[in-house]
């Protein structure tokens, strides 16, 4: 794509990246055929390619965002099936990415967007804040209906639905500490222990934590760890996003220079290609350029290092059929695809893969709250797909996967890990019935 940037627009090092990024494009437009909203809408701006054109039309002129770019990158689920699928390797993460910034810092948004944005960034990055939301939307769940005919509310009526009915005790797992391995030590690990799936589901953390120890892996939870900045990132905060990789990034320096590091273990996907990309996100910061890339090329979703590891024979044979669903941000954003599903069949399941695997199921961070209607369809698509292949529970890596696809299956629907620790002595995941085998 060919691109006029002036040399004074050039000094600045975001635009001088994304005027990289915007050259590598050809216009092909592979993009659109495995685009969820593309593929939903049928709009060519609901498309990378469309948001594309938008994005460079945007900074190139040097102007703010106005209300159509802000509506069709809002529609973005960065899912980034597009990458997976683009020729070119047009990296449209870190172009959205800006776009999004930009969008924050130059657009004024309607006073009701504004507020519920604020109110998921100051309440779901807190564990102990949104531990306190769900006990409150409990209250607030009748009046749901009441917001879904004011279309400027309708997130609030998402949130509702989708707070559980129901949340687990909070897992001391959760705090500072030092998990020993079973006999000799053979690694140790840092673990994200994340902030909403830490309220949502703990048991994937202590599922974790006692699989690893199993095997000889010391799990260390760092004091001062936060948040991986993931949710506030992809609003467009990024001062916010780059606070908390900052955090992240001190707290684990600290354990790599006491005691070493072998991994830092990721059991959210999402966190995953986030904290991933610290090194990118922290590049132009001279205090943490170095540091920030070193932590990035620890980081490990947790079935990318169980695959390094020598595994024994399972101790349990569950035999059950498994549908695993490959988050998003697994199969795009770090492009693991192969281990979980090997680790899985190496444990005893039967694994089947659904249809339209590439498509997003619509959770997507806070898309399934601010994109409500968008959104259901994608998860409607995505439980139909999964309930055809006949199996009889859902495994996937990321806790909003858990959570939207919960929504609407009638399978329950567990972390991968939380099979994996099964099926090598650890406890039944609380998730499954009864009636299943291996109960």
């Amino acid at each position: 794509m060919q691109t006029t940037f002036t040399a004074e627009q050039l000094a600045d090092p975001h635009v001088a990246e994304s005027e990289k990024i915007l050259r590598k494009c050809v216009h092909c437009g592979f993009c659109t055929a495995t685009c969820p909203t593309y593929v939903t809408l049928g709009n060519e701006l609901d498309s990378p390619r469309g948001r594309i054109y938008l994005i460079k039309d945007m900074l190139e002129n040097g102007r703010p965002a106005d209300e159509q770019i802000v509506t069709h990158i809002d529609r973005c689920l960065s899912c980034l099936s597009c990458m997976t699928t683009c020729p070119s390797g047009v990296n449209y993460m870190h172009l959205v990415d800006h776009a999004r910034a930009h969008i924050e810092k130059t657009y004024e948004r309607p006073f009701a967007d504004r507020a519920i944005r604020s109110l998921l960034a100051a309440i779901l990055p807190h564990p102990g804040r949104f531990r306190l939301a769900l006990h409150l939307a409990k209250l607030g769940r009748p009046f749901a209906g009441l917001f879904d005919g004011i279309a400027a509310l309708k997130p609030l009526s998402a949130m509702l639905r989708l707070a559980p009915r129901s949340k687990p005790r909070a897992s001391k797992n959760a705090l500072p500490g030092t998990h020993k391995a079973a006999g000799t030590r053979k690694k140790r690990v840092a673990l994200l222990t994340g902030c909403a799936q830490s309220v949502l589901d703990p048991a994937i953390n202590d599922s974790t934590i006692s699989l690893l120890n199993r095997v000889g892996v010391e799990v260390v939870v760092p004091q001062g760890e936060t948040c991986c900045g993931s949710l506030v990132h992809h609003m467009g905060r990024e001062e916010a996003a780059l606070a908390s990789a900052r955090q992240n990034v001190d707290a684990w320096i600290h354990e790599i220079e006491h005691g070493g590091l072998d991994a830092i273990v990721i059991t959210a996907s999402g966190c995953g290609t986030t904290i991933k990309d610290y090194g990118f996100m922290l590049r132009l910061d001279g205090a943490y350029a170095q540091k920030a890339a070193r932590v990035s090329a620890l980081a490990k979703d947790v079935t990318e290092f169980l695959a390094t590891l020598e595994l024994p024979e399972p101790a349990n044979a569950p035999g059950l059929t498994v549908a695993y669903h490959s988050a998003c941000s697994m199969q795009h954003g770090q492009k693991i695809t192969r281990q979980p599903k090997e680790l899985l069949a190496r444990a005893g399941f039967t694994v089947k893969e659904p249809r339209e695997g590439h498509l997003c199921c619509g959770s997507a961070g806070t898309y399934n709250i601010m994109q409500p209607e968008i959104s259901a369809k994608l998860r409607d698509r995505k439980v139909k797909n999964i309930e055809a292949t006949g199996a009889t529970l859902v495994a996937t890596g990321n806790i909003g996967c858990i959570t939207q696809i919960a929504s609407a299956a009638n399978l329950p629907v567990v972390h991968t890990v939380e099979l994996l620790d099964w099926a090598y002595g650890g406890k039944k995941p609380a998730g499954l019935g009864q009636h299943q085998a291996g109960a």
